[in-house]
């Protein structure tokens, strides 16, 4: 079984849209589908749940805790962790259990994103590129139960760029695939800011991380430089 686990705040928009995809292009008793949500005041539990998912209350917030709450929760040998913005592939279950045969442990799909802006489409080629700067969980990633127990699951120190930090431990260990298909990615934060702004917060943020910062710090300059709907 593939156990998608999807961590939700304030996603009503999007979480009905995702789970009536995923749900339509895999059958129930191969994929389950588990919404985490932290509490969202705009409805995205009963949302998700009438879409067909199960909703779990997070224990606390932050997307690396309401991952591995999911995970913990998670009946899958395979687990797939999507963001409610994400357009995912349509024979995305099929694809992950090939890769996974095939003796990938773990692995992220490229994207692309959901607007024509010629500068976006730099951003999404880069996507099919092994280095860890093209990486990202937009990207959707994929990891067995059983490197994700050996791993410990997500940091949950990192409340921002917790997708990075277990893909530099998951490389250590295990073979890392990139599926050559697209997931189409929101680009809400582009339309909000400039191109140029997102790349000046994403590069700091980077800069940042390598250098060891606290995560909190991170996640407090990056929310600075941008802004949100």
């Amino acid at each position: 079984m593939l156990s998608v686990i999807i961590p939700t705040y304030n996603e009503a928009d999007n979480i009905g849209r995702l789970v009536a995809d995923l749900r339509r292009h895999a059958p129930a008793e191969t994929v389950e589908i588990l919404v985490v949500d932290a509490n969202s005041p705009d409805g995205t539990a009963e949302v998700a749940r009438q879409a067909g998912a199960t909703v779990l209350a997070a224990p606390k917030p932050g997307r690396a805790a309401q991952m591995n709450h999911g995970a913990h929760q998670a009946r899958g040998d395979v687990f797939y962790f999507v963001h409610a913005d994400v357009g995912i592939h349509p024979h995305y279950a099929a694809t992950i259990a090939a890769a996974v045969a095939r003796g990938h442990a773990a692995g992220c799909y490229r994207f692309r994103f959901d607007s024509k802006h010629p500068l976006l489409r730099i951003n999404s080629y880069g996507t099919r590129f092994k280095g860890i700067m093209s990486r990202g969980g937009d990207q959707t990633l994929f990891v067995t139960r059983a490197l994700f127990e050996r791993l410990g699951g997500f940091n949950e120190r990192f409340v921002i760029m917790e997708d990075f930090e277990i893909i530099q431990r998951i490389r250590r260990v295990a073979s890392f695939y990139i599926v050559p298909q697209e997931v189409v990615v929101s680009a809400r934060k582009y339309e909000t800011n400039s191109w140029l702004r997102v790349q000046l917060a994403n590069l700091t943020a980077f800069a940042m991380y390598f250098l060891k910062l606290p995560p909190p710090r991170i996640a407090r300059t990056y929310k600075a430089l941008l802004n949100y709907r």
